[in-house]
């Protein structure tokens, strides 16, 4: 199983700073293809209009529980796109995915399976719901999320309203 490493900014919070991580020896990325995608997500038929790979960190929040005590609750992504080596982009709130060189798309889930391990995020099936701007995210009308490592986050929360980065990658498929 590939590592992930991370480093924190200490100039500023990490909620402030997008975490530095890198994915080392990651083979899944270079196998992500619609082919790859769960049967239940039913792709067949669909092109490939853009594959990255997400490196980052899942924020989660600790929150009160009405009946008493705390709870974990996932608040967003923050990670970087990697395409042929090169940052292309980001993944942020939304869930959106913006490219550099412009036009970004904003997506809902319609689909999930488990990932690979109890400390996987899930796979996701995600419907584009919004476009912006011109480029390869233009004609995507699905986004599928693979190959997870990392991004669950398990254990108490004893403070309200503390946020916790927990590191993941993943293959994104842009699909029309």
């Amino acid at each position: 199983m590939p590592k992930i490493k991370c480093r924190e900014s200490r100039a500023l919070s990490w909620a402030l700073a997008l975490p530095t991580c890198f994915a080392l020896a990651s083979p899944a990325f270079s196998e992500a293809s619609v082919a790859a995608a769960p049967r239940s997500f039913d792709v067949s038929g669909r092109v490939n209009v853009l594959t990255t790979h997400g490196v980052g960190a899942q924020i989660y929040e600790c929150k009160p529980l009405p009946a008493g005590g705390n709870a974990w609750s996932f608040r967003e992504p923050v990670a970087s796109l990697i395409a042929d080596g090169q940052t292309i982009g980001r993944h942020f709130a939304g869930p959106t995915w913006e490219l550099s060189q412009g036009g970004s798309v904003r997506a809902k889930q319609v689909a999930a399976l488990p990932g690979a391990t109890a400390a996987d995020i899930p796979l996701l099936k995600l419907e584009v719901t919004e476009h912006h701007g011109d480029g390869p995210l233009s004609a995507a009308t699905l986004v599928i999320r693979l190959n997870t490592i990392g991004g669950l986050l398990s254990g108490p929360c004893e403070s309200a309203a503390e946020l916790r980065p927990v590191s993941y990658s993943a293959d994104y498929l842009f699909l029309r």
